[in-house]
């Protein structure tokens, strides 16, 4: 049962992950994505990794998955454009994934897992009737990689900062929010009080 269950999940992974790349309409490949990453949920449950599981549900189908969605249909992107402009620069990109693909080929055939390497795994890895996976993955990321873990934090916040830095443009004609002025107004000059008689308009 469970082998059938894997190439299930596994079939659905492939699937989508292809029809991401290959559907003409955006937001069908936004949908696609997330059920790849509900395969990807469903695979990380059969190999005992519930915390990453969950994860994978909650982070990328809750938040990314819907962001793409969000950004997909709400800006007027004309993609017929970025099509023209993808099949002008199809050679060079093919070139390019031709080289990634003979450099992974490379490091994948060589490749050999000693014993000793795989015993070296194993103590990292406690008992699972012992210690739970969530209690395992917290220990080994909050003890021994504290710092790796805060310094990709850090990465992600100064990446955070960039975009929104490279996106600020003031642009003329552009009415924006003065704070110190709507704070330190007087409604004497502000608030203006018409005295309105019945049947005459302003």
């Amino acid at each position: 049962m469970a082998t059938a269950v894997f190439y299930f999940f596994a079939l659905v992974v492939v699937a989508s992950g292809l029809l991401v790349i290959f559907a003409r309409n955006p937001v069908h490949s936004v949908l696609w994505l997330i059920l790849a990453f509900f395969g990807a949920g469903g695979l990380f449950v059969l190999l005992g990794a519930e915390l990453l599981a969950m994860i994978m549900l909650i982070v990328y189908v809750g938040a990314v998955a819907v962001l793409f969605l969000f950004v997909v249909m709400m800006l007027d992107i004309d993609f017929s454009a970025l099509r023209s402009g993808m099949t002008r620069f199809l050679p060079i990109g093919g070139l390019f994934g031709i080289v990634l693909l003979a450099l992974l080929a490379t490091a994948f055939g060589a490749w050999e897992a000693t014993e000793a390497t795989l015993a070296l795994r194993n103590v990292e890895t406690p008992p699972p009737a012992e210690v739970e996976n969530t209690v395992a993955i917290g220990e080994v990321l909050y003890t021994r990689y504290i710092y790796v873990f805060q310094l990709a934090g850090i990465i992600l916040l100064v990446a955070m900062i960039g975009a929104i830095v490279l996106t600020l443009r003031k642009r003329a004609g552009v009415r924006r929010q003065d704070v110190r002025a709507q704070l330190y107004r007087d409604p004497k000059t502000a608030v203006t009080l018409k005295d309105v008689k019945p049947g005459h308009g302003l």
